[in-house]
């Protein structure tokens, strides 16, 4: 595809929709994302698109250069819609993002057309049964998200090993790198090494967000 072409494309929907490219850089901003967002096309292309949204999820900031989608979209895998709380005109508001990846024919390298739509009041409604059900039953977090959340976090597209699933239900269960290597018969540098492959593949900075983030995307 032409990238006039993808700007067509782009252009071609009422929803707010813009292209980024593999470097995380937007290179298309359609008429309802300026009206969402409260920026011209003009002051956004080429910026990188985590300084315009500004995204993040019950587990907090999800925008960054290791972004979850980023790493699918550079192995061209489909993506599943996902909810997302974004710097608007009008404020922070949740939204779906649904996202697209198509090709640049002047380029190797994919790009990803995000389809945004707010749905603030879902959302908010959604997050405070969820509390509710947390507060007034012996239902897990976890757990409550699971039933009542519609749509899950970015990091539901990660791509897992076996081995580094199985860490992360060790970590979840509060164990360290020595009792997970003595477990899997690994050295505590193998295990060390998993970790740092699962903060990066997941966009968490701790194991504990890590954890988190895993849970609340139903990976564990």
């Amino acid at each position: 595809m032409k990238r006039e072409e993808l700007n067509k494309l782009v252009e071609s929907t009422c929803d707010p929709a813009f292209a980024v490219d593999t470097d995380g850089l937007i290179a298309s901003w359609n008429a309802g994302a300026e009206n969402l967002f409260g920026k011209p096309s003009r002051d956004v292309i080429g910026s990188f698109c985590g300084e315009i949204l500004k995204g993040a999820d019950e587990c907090g900031l999800v925008c960054s250069e290791n972004c979850t989608v980023r790493q699918a979209v550079l192995k061209r895998h489909p993506v599943s819609n996902f909810d997302l709380k974004v710097e608007t005109a009008a404020g922070e508001q949740w939204c779906n993002v649904s996202v697209l990846v198509g090709e640049d024919n002047g380029s190797t390298r994919p790009l990803a057309i995000y389809i945004v739509r707010p749905i603030d009041l879902r959302k908010r409604l959604e997050l405070l049964v969820r509390d509710f059900v947390v507060t007034s039953t012996s239902v897990s977090p976890e757990n409550a998200v699971a039933m009542i959340t519609s749509t899950r976090a970015p990091a539901k597209d990660a791509e897992l090993t076996h081995r580094e699933l199985e860490i992360l239900r060790m970590l979840s269960h509060g164990e360290s790198s020595k009792v997970i290597g003595s477990k899997l018969h690994i050295s505590r540098a193998t295990v060390n090494n998993h970790v740092q492959h699962i903060l990066r593949k997941l966009d968490a900075h701790t194991r504990l967000e890590a954890v988190r983030r895993a849970e609340h995307a139903g990976l564990i």
